[in-house]
């Protein structure tokens, strides 16, 4: 299973989300992730189970506007992904991460 970190504040600026982050490392020892502006920090360590070369988070739809961490599976991401690539949508990996990223810029909430 993966470990992810979250904070949000009206200001983070010198926390350590890194470092937050490498505390988590017996959640998921393959990969590791963060990203962070002035209000939010985020950080994910990977267990690579789907698209274990190209699944690496945090993850951003092309214009990077929209950032995910994500600790789960999606059953039918398969079928999701083909429906969204059938919408005009453009993957760059296989994995349930990016399907999940397309569709909350597809339908939102």
């Amino acid at each position: 299973m993966c470990g992810i970190f979250g904070v949000a504040s009206e200001n983070i600026k010198g926390f350590p989300v890194k470092q937050a982050t490498d505390t988590l490392i017996h959640r998921g020892p393959d990969e590791s992730g963060t990203y962070s502006d002035d209000h939010v920090g985020l950080g994910h360590r990977r267990l690579s189970i789907i698209d274990l070369s190209t699944g690496q988070q945090p993850m951003f739809n092309e214009d990077r506007s929209q950032c995910i961490i994500f600790n789960g599976e999606i059953y039918n991401f398969s079928e999701l992904r083909d429906e969204l690539l059938n919408k005009g949508h453009t993957f760059a990996t296989k994995s349930d991460t990016e399907t999940i990223l397309h569709a909350y810029e597809e339908w939102g909430e």
